[in-house]
């Protein structure tokens, strides 16, 4: 860790990665909340109040930093999210869902028309409400491959691109080599169990693991934010055991 921040410091510097970035080259952050024990959820999947007000004010202004937000099906699932940026100033990003399947109850929220962009990347057209862009079929089955997906959002015109759940979908953009950021928003809380944050590829040795630099910052109700820079390792090496 390279900086630790108090609750006062200005935030912007978590958000100007996303507003400054230009060209046709994507710029991909991923979010992630989790307790201190690295639980995104409980063993039944509860995971809403977690973070409190600070790490959710928060999303929601990375969200309008963004030109779409990506989850998976499985977090509109369990949590019906809005996607919007209702917390905070600022335009709501287009939303795209990952439902190979087409699982989506077709009233979820995400869907709801509000003049945003509403893309899915499914096999199933059926049932989509009017407006909704759906892309995939069974003859292009790497469609669903995160490369191809980035690469299906930015010809759409969407260069910055969060990445907000769930732990699997970040999992599998993280070891694709395509996120730039990473957001983990530390509540102070111990589930003791349920669902970890990350699944990664294993590795044998600590040389194989992500050494970001990282930026801490203090949230006014005790959260702690790392702001994880992917492209950039944190300066020092890695030492063996005296």
């Amino acid at each position: 860790m390279d900086h630790a921040r108090t609750p006062s410091d200005p935030p912007y510097a978590l958000y100007e990665p996303m507003l400054s970035h230009r060209g046709p080259t994507p710029f991909i952050i991923a979010q992630l909340g989790q307790s201190l024990d690295g639980r995104i959820a409980t063993p039944t999947g509860k995971s809403r109040d977690i973070n409190g007000f600070s790490g959710l004010d928060h999303l929601h202004r990375l969200r309008a930093s963004v030109d779409v937000v990506v989850v998976g099906v499985g977090t509109v699932i369990a949590d019906d999210p809005r996607l919007t940026t209702r917390r905070v100033p600022g335009r709501s990003p287009a939303r795209a869902l990952i439902d190979r399947q087409g699982r989506s109850p077709r009233d979820a929220k995400w869907l709801h028309g509000d003049g945003c962009r509403r893309i899915v990347f499914s096999e199933n057209p059926q049932g989509w409400p009017e407006g909704v862009e759906c892309i995939g079929s069974a003859d292009e089955p790497d469609i669903f491959e995160p490369a191809r997906l980035v690469d299906a959002l930015t010809a759409r015109g969407h260069h910055t691109i969060l990445i907000e759940g769930g732990a699997s979908t970040i999992s599998r953009f993280i070891d694709a080599g395509l996120v730039d950021r990473l957001h983990i928003c530390l509540a102070p809380i111990i589930l003791g169990s349920g669902r970890a944050g990350l699944n990664l590829r294993p590795i044998d040795e600590l040389t194989g693991a992500l050494r970001p630099r990282a930026n801490a910052y203090v949230l006014a109700d005790g959260n702690v934010l790392y702001d994880c820079d992917l492209r950039t390792p944190a300066r020092g090496g890695v030492h063996g055991a005296d």
